[in-house]
């Protein structure tokens, strides 16, 4: 239990900020999922695109961290790749 005011709002914030990092990450777990059962290339490709950028600004935010950024990015290039 917070003893002063900064931290009881520092306990609120946290809370703001871990709710939205988590809508963050189950929203970018939901289009890696979209991709990987994609059977057209260009639909999958549109797509990738689409994730690559949201995943860009996850990391550079670091809601998740860089280096799985881009692991997942790479992971779903080769996958795009497979398809055409």
């Amino acid at each position: 239990m917070p003893q002063h005011k900064s931290a009881a709002k520092r306990v609120r914030q946290d809370a703001k900020r871990r709710l939205r990092n988590r809508y963050q990450k189950v929203r970018l777990r939901t289009l890696v999922k979209e991709i990987q059962s994609e059977t057209d290339p260009a639909d999958a490709q549109a797509k990738l695109n689409a994730a690559k950028a949201q995943i860009d600004r996850l990391a550079g935010r670091r809601v998740v961290h860089p280096n799985t950024a881009a692991r997942v990015k790479s992971q779903l290039e080769r996958h795009v790749q497979t398809l055409g």
